[in-house]
């Protein structure tokens, strides 16, 4: 009887494995859990503290930095040494360094083991989320994932040359400091690739660089970092039965829209009233964005001030889309109503400056009215991205 029930428990337990097996390659789940960073041992102290995110690992000898909300400001979010960026997803996220000219600061990867082996011939869809740092003074493109049947293991403080498996579609100098990008491509599997690594896997000479401005902020006193610094977030290893459901294919279309943000440097002068200062001052988005850019938050800044030294002072704040957005936005619902959202993101920044909700009067004008700083010979791009703003009334 006792022989019976142990085998009995015996057979249990493979259906139970068997189970755990088949569920974990279930069509939609990530089969990275911890793709997020939100999953910690104990609490970061200091930069290079990538291993205290669970599963989480460098694999040279120059250990990645884990950024999580918390007292020490070097390794904070959203504000940090680095710079600024609120997470993609949950409030942690990692940084690497992608690239710098002769490698005077050495690259560093961020490493992770699967919760299971990829199955041979299968098809997964794998992507995640760069970020360029504020305190870069480069920007880079080969930002790409690598999956391998073993881990990268070396103590030297040296840069993994081999194949980038899943990089940006068509590998683009990441050079945007807000707002995260999506990297993400279709991986078929050999079978049995345990390890995801993610990093710059090209030689220098095979890798394009740009210069990055220094921004110039009150709010961030930077010290230039004299490589391509790039913050990663939401990483996700999904089976799929076809390529369809990717949504890579989503991303790509998203890319097909226009990339360009106007900005124009506003002149202020000492004649100038109070009102006339908050007046001049206009914030623009890219297409089918609420994120703001660094002259942007400069700008709320300065509104920010004058309302403060006016306590009467009400502002109408009024958001403008571009015709495409609105076209867009009749079938996606990301893209619909953004001039709305681009005035909630204004408000909600001033708000956090202290600047009570009751003085600020939200308008939302869509496409209806043309920027008044479109040119004659201006093409369509550029008209477009001067009417992606936001604009101010003092009432």
């Amino acid at each position: 009887m006792n022989y019976v029930s142990k085998n009995f428990k015996n057979v249990v337990s493979i259906l139970f494995v068997g189970l755990l097996t088949t569920n974990s390659f279930a069509q939609g789940e990530n089969l990275l859990s911890n793709g997020g960073f939100e999953s910690t041992d104990g609490k970061v102290k200091k930069l290079g503290g990538i291993e205290s995110a669970t599963t989480w690992t460098s694999p040279t000898g120059v250990r990645a930095d884990l950024f999580t909300p918390g007292k020490v400001i070097d390794i904070s979010t959203p504000m940090n040494i680095y710079g600024k960026e609120e997470a993609k997803e949950g409030s942690n996220y990692a940084g690497i360094v992608a690239f710098s000219f002769g490698d005077k600061v050495p690259r560093s990867y961020i490493m992770a083991k699967l919760d299971s082996p990829l199955k041979k011939g299968m098809k997964y869809c794998v992507s995640f989320h760069v970020s360029l740092a504020e305190a870069s003074k480069y920007a880079c493109n080969n930002i790409g994932a690598n999956l391998s049947k073993k881990p990268f293991a070396t103590d030297s403080k040296t840069a993994i040359i081999d194949k980038a498996h899943i990089k940006h579609y068509n590998n683009k100098v990441f050079n945007a400091t807000y707002n995260w990008d999506k990297v993400c491509g279709i991986f078929e599997a050999e079978g049995g690739e345990k390890y995801i690594t993610i990093g710059n896997f090209d030689p220098n000479d095979k890798t394009k660089s740009e210069n990055n401005k220094k921004p110039n902020n009150k709010e961030m006193k930077l010290t230039q970092v004299i490589s391509a610094y790039y913050y990663i977030d939401d990483i996700s290893i999904q089976l799929i039965d076809n390529n369809e459901q990717c949504d890579c294919l989503l991303t790509e279309n998203e890319n097909n829209y226009s990339s360009t943000i106007y900005q124009k440097a506003v002149v202020l002068n000492d004649k100038m009233t109070s009102a006339q200062k908050v007046e001049a001052q206009k914030i623009f988005f890219g297409f089918g964005k609420t994120t703001l850019t660094t002259e942007g938050e400069e700008s709320l800044e300065l509104i920010a001030e004058e309302m403060k030294a006016n306590a009467s002072m009400r502002l109408e704040v009024m958001g403008h889309s571009d015709a495409e957005e609105d076209k867009v936005g009749l079938e996606k619902e990301m893209y619909a109503d953004m001039a709305s959202k681009r005035v909630n993101a204004v408000m909600s920044y001033l708000m956090d400056r202290g600047i009570e909700e009751g003085r600020m009067i939200p308008s939302s004008q869509g496409s209806s009215e043309p920027s008044d700083e479109i040119e004659e010979g201006d093409d369509d791009d550029l008209q477009m991205a001067k009417n992606r703003r936001v604009t101010f009334k003092v009432r």
